[in-house]
């Protein structure tokens, strides 16, 4: 896909940013829900599309959440495999 590389290293600072916020939030649960809002106005911020979350369901939300945890130890590069993937998918759709 032209440009792929530049549309990952795109995604570094969203990961960083997805893990503060959801390491962050004060309660157990809505911290996806912030955290993507947070990601998806960073991503506009950085000329990308409105990011389409919604590919993220069975496995894929399985291997999402193992991200977070590891985000939450600060290993982002899981995250950084979905949100490469979120991207992907937002291209794709606007195709």
């Amino acid at each position: 896909m032209p440009g792929e590389k530049h549309r990952g290293d795109r995604s570094r600072p969203r990961c960083r940013a997805y893990g503060v916020g959801v390491e962050g939030h004060p309660f157990r649960e809505g911290n996806g829900r912030i955290a993507r809002m947070l990601a998806a106005l960073m991503g506009l911020q950085a000329g990308l599309p409105a990011l389409d979350f919604s590919g993220i369901r069975g496995r894929r939300r399985k291997e999402y959440f193992a991200a977070v945890h590891a985000g939450v130890a600060r290993d982002y590069r899981p995250m950084e495999k979905i949100f490469t993937a979120v991207i992907r998918r937002t291209f794709r759709k606007r195709a």
